[in-house]
């Protein structure tokens, strides 16, 4: 089966073909001219993802995987939530996940680890160019650092701790981090509702 993964993110492409590895698909990534950060002007998750979803499905006319993701922040309200990957105003600019875990540091300041509560969430949609959908959330809870630790990862990782394990998402090797994290735990729910997604797909086509 042919999948396309919408995104043009080197380190969430690599997560993705980690993370579906097991299963017969065929996977294949926009070019990075097709990015369009313009998808991503809902107020959820929920709605970047379909949005993404549908316009890739529809102009590729192919099975399309598209997620949205970020750090939603106890102490901020949620922020920077859907802006997570915008935080510091920049969307491309190389050095971004530096400006944004600057910028979160700032305006967590002093704050005792007990109010630098967090939660990374990732929404995955997966449409035909019908329109037909399934919809999935997995969610990591944890809190963020003082400063960043380990070097593995991207945007938020080296901020972002899981107490179980007194650990940054950033010091973690691939494969633990993949079993851990808000998006293997999103892909995990993918896993489970696939076969009856499926099934309704091949209904649809009778």
């Amino acid at each position: 089966m042919k999948i396309l993964i919408a995104t043009t993110n080197r380190g969430k492409q690599k997560e993705y073909a980690e993370l579906l590895a097991d299963l017969p698909w065929e996977l294949s990534f926009p070019a990075p001219e097709k990015d369009n950060p313009d998808l991503e002007n809902g107020l959820t998750f929920r709605e970047n993802a379909v949005s993404k979803a549908h316009l890739y499905a529809r102009t590729e006319k192919i099975l399309t995987l598209a997620d949205d993701s970020g750090l939603e922040v106890d102490a901020l309200n949620g922020q920077p939530g859907v802006f997570s990957a915008r935080y510091a105003g920049h969307t491309r600019k190389k050095g971004k996940d530096e400006a944004n875990n600057a910028r979160l540091l700032r305006e967590l300041g002093s704050l005792p680890r007990e109010k630098r509560g967090a939660a990374f969430r990732c929404v995955i949609c997966v449409t035909d160019p019908a329109g037909r959908l399934l919809v999935v959330e997995g969610i990591l809870r944890g809190y963020i650092n003082f400063e960043p630790r380990g070097h593995n990862g991207f945007g938020y990782d080296p901020l972002f701790i899981i107490p179980e394990i007194d650990k940054s998402l950033a010091e973690l090797p691939p494969g633990e981090k993949n079993r851990m994290s808000h998006r293997g735990r999103a892909v995990a729910e993918l896993k489970k509702k696939w076969p009856e997604f499926i099934r309704t797909l091949e209904e649809g086509k009778q």
